[in-house]
């Protein structure tokens, strides 16, 4: 093939020479990077740049795998990214096809999330997996997509409770220690009373414990890891179609009206925005027969059409099928091109790393975002309580208010400067976003609370920024008027936007 690419080359030396000689060669190496956001499923936002090449590429993948090294995730066959279009649909990052491809007029900004939910959590190999499964489950309670009653609610509540608060400790916990915590859409005092009351007695139980109690409760819903998807039936009513590890569900008036499997489906499609199943015969028909369904538009019919195939193919084949075959498809070249379950619990089991150790997170109230982040602050740089800012165009607000107390327990002191707690939440207005970072340590039998508080202002030209910052300084003597400002620091930082491609 090189002889013959010289011959080619030589035969037409002219005007292949007069374009060398117009244009420089291309570095083969030469690419653009991109900066992409990705929330994680304890709401922290984990920031990445990813190469941006002409050709195709496997950036989708690279994208993925450093989120999951970033939350030192091992088991990752169960979680994707998703992102919202411009019509702000959910959509599934397929790694077989260019990023840019998929992700058009919108930034490039993602959502890591649980996409396969197993339907036994117990055959998950680590607790960390686990541990992210259950808080994208917290996310569907919270938001009403996993609909749950007053009695199941209480007891996944205190569950979560003993998880990420651990056992019941009547020095520490008042009488009303769980009203911070979000636990349900519609959440009551009596909820509450019956949570605590229901924590009290798990006194011993280690968080992993809880989590798995938890998951096993979970699982056993109606709609655990159910996505739906708007829909009509023949008759034009409208219904909603869930897909799920077991088949094809349909809804109507929010009560399961049918239930199609996977085995029992023979071939799944879509024609503009129409989506049809093909059935198997039952036990006493003779014929196989087509049921169909009316969808928005045609993107919303291959959307679906996709999310069936690749829930068919990761629960129920042995292996992804091969791009020549014809199962559920009609007309379309796409193929589930992951592992499938089989293959991620053989994958699983040749896990041998320790047990990861990874701080928990707590589910507050009103909090757009938290951190997995365990990272140390040198606590030894502030004696007292003090606030720095920053402002023009980006400022911050740093509050340290170093709270001590005695621990009084019947163990032994922890050993001196270790780390017992460290939380991140994040809020953002048009304007500012607002990181609180707090930290528990215990140095001597001291226990010591560090908190953190940093104020971005961003925007252009037009902001008052001094009057953005004086209202930030505002908000923060509010929210902790036992503080006081000590000192003051102002400086400027140019940030570059999300959407900036750099050559």
């Amino acid at each position: 093939q090189p002889r013959s690419s010289l011959a080619d080359d030589s035969s037409s030396h002219l005007s292949s020479n007069s374009r060398i000689a117009r244009s420089p060669a291309r570095n083969p190496l030469s690419f653009r990077t991109m900066q992409t956001k990705v929330t994680l499923l304890d709401g922290s936002l984990f920031t990445c740049t990813v190469e941006v090449r002409h050709t195709l590429s496997n950036m989708n993948s690279v994208l993925f795998h450093k989120v999951c090294d970033h939350v030192n995730l091992l088991e990752r066959d169960y979680f994707a990214l998703c992102f919202r279009d411009a019509d702000n649909n959910k959509n599934w990052l397929d790694p077989a096809k260019e990023m840019k491809k998929q992700v058009r007029g919108v930034p490039w900004n993602f959502s890591f999330n649980i996409k396969f939910y197993p339907p036994d959590p117990t055959q998950l190999s680590e607790d960390i997996t686990r541990y992210f499964l259950c808080l994208q489950l917290r996310q569907d309670i919270v938001s009403g997509r996993l609909p749950c009653s007053f009695a199941t609610h209480t007891v996944l509540g205190s569950y979560t409770v003993q998880s990420e608060l651990g056992d019941y400790d009547p020095d520490e916990c008042g009488s009303d220690y769980v009203s911070e915590l979000c636990f349900a859409p519609n959440q009551t005092k009596e909820m509450e009373e019956k949570i605590m009351e229901l924590h009290k007695t798990y006194r011993g139980m280690t968080p992993a414990e809880a989590e798995m109690h938890f998951l096993e409760n979970v699982k056993k819903l109606s709609m655990y890891g159910v996505d739906l998807h708007h829909a009509k039936d023949s008759e034009g009513v409208a219904i909603m179609l869930g897909v799920c590890s077991s088949g094809l569900l349909v809804y109507r008036d929010r009560l399961r009206i049918n239930r199609f499997s996977w085995p029992k489906i023979l071939k799944i499609s879509y024609k503009r925005n129409n989506f049809y199943i093909k059935i198997r015969p039952g036990e006493f028909d003779q014929f196989e027969s087509t049921i169909g369904f009316k969808l928005l538009n045609h993107r919303a019919a291959k959307r679906l059409w996709k999310v069936c195939v690749e829930h068919h193919s990761f629960f129920r084949l042995m292996s992804p099928e091969e791009t020549h075959k014809k199962l559920l498809s009609l007309g379309s070249k796409f193929r589930y091109s992951g592992r499938t379950q089989i293959q991620s619990r053989r994958a699983s089991a040749q896990i041998s790393r320790p047990a990861p150790h990874f701080p928990r997170c707590i589910s507050k109230r009103n909090m757009m975002s938290r951190s997995l982040d365990g990272g140390t602050h040198n606590d030894d740089a502030s004696t007292g309580p003090s606030i720095s800012s920053s402002g023009s165009p980006g400022g911050s607000i740093c509050i340290h208010d170093p709270r001590s107390k005695r621990i009084s327990r019947a163990d032994s002191d922890p050993p001196a400067g270790l780390l017992l707690s460290s939380q991140t939440f994040t809020a953002e207005t048009a304007n500012t976003t607002t990181t609180t970072h707090i930290t528990k340590t215990v140095k001597g039998g001291i226990s010591e609370t560090r908190i953190e508080k940093r104020i971005v202002i961003s925007g252009d030209t037009e902001i008052d920024h001094d009057q953005a910052l004086a209202a930030a300084l505002s908000e923060a003597r509010l929210q902790h008027p036992e503080l006081s400002v000590t000192r003051v620091v102002v400086h400027k930082e140019t940030e570059v936007s999300p959407d900036h491609v750099i050559d």
